[in-house]
């Protein structure tokens, strides 16, 4: 069975390795028994929206991002539309604050957003958001990744976790990233799904259900990911 994977604009949201979100999904998919098959777009003519399986909006700096929010644009009903009827959506860092109203840069000057979801992202000078970071979620227990950006998200919506190493959606709250329905938006690169398998699998996990696949997610080794994971949150001080 064919699972299509969309990466809009691979050229130019790739900041920080998020492309590597498209090889692991596509490595734990065949785990499955699962035909991943990735539809790189570069022209959102080319997205055919009744085969979408799983999105992918990676990162990138504010001049890319400007780029690809004039093009996103064009299809923000039917991304509207496929978001509230469960489409699976990883969006990271940039392709998180796309979703949004707006964008005010440090000059005050404002990007227009999708207005897909109600939130809105301040860019500031007083301190960049960077680290390691760790947020404890309800379902996917601790996500770990790395953050870089002088955005500040600002929502009333449920986030994906709180922070307790690193910064959440801005210098206030602890709060970080965004969960609504399947779409999950965060600030955290890494990439984000190698380092935590758990997100991977319910991003998966939804496919499956949907096409009522039986699955057994407990046949699935993941000793050397675990392994992993736990020397990385032990170097950083944190006790699991």
């Amino acid at each position: 069975m064919d699972y299509n994977i969309y990466h809009l604009f691979p050229q130019l949201l790739n900041l920080y390795g998020d492309k590597g979100n498209i090889t692991t999904l596509c490595y734990f998919a065949k785990q499955f028994g699962l035909n991943p098959v990735v539809h790189e777009v570069n022209d959102v003519a080319d997205i055919v929206w009744d085969d979408v399986d799983f999105m992918l909006l990676g990162g990138g700096s504010d001049r890319e991002q400007a780029i690809v929010t004039a093009k996103l644009s064009e299809i923000k009903e039917q991304l509207k539309a496929k978001i509230e009827a469960g489409l699976p959506l990883l969006a990271v860092c940039g392709g998180y604050q796309f979703l949004g109203n707006y964008y005010q840069d440090s000059q005050g000057n404002k990007l227009a957003g999708l207005g897909i979801l109600d939130f809105y992202t301040v860019g500031q000078t007083k301190e960049r958001l960077l680290g390691n970071c760790v947020i404890e979620t309800t379902d996917f227990g601790s996500l770990i990744g790395f953050v870089n950006h002088a955005g500040e998200t600002f929502h009333d919506l449920e986030p994906l976790g709180q922070a307790i190493v690193g910064y959440g959606n801005n210098l206030e709250s602890k709060a970080e990233g965004i969960r609504y329905k399947n779409l999950i938006g965060t600030y955290l690169h890494g990439p984000l799904l190698p380092r935590n398998p758990a997100l991977t699998l319910f991003f998966i996990e939804k496919f499956l259900q949907k096409n009522n696949v039986a699955y057994d997610f407990m046949k699935i080794d993941l000793t050397l990911e675990e392994e992993t994971r736990a020397s990385y949150l032990n170097k950083i001080g944190v006790n699991q």
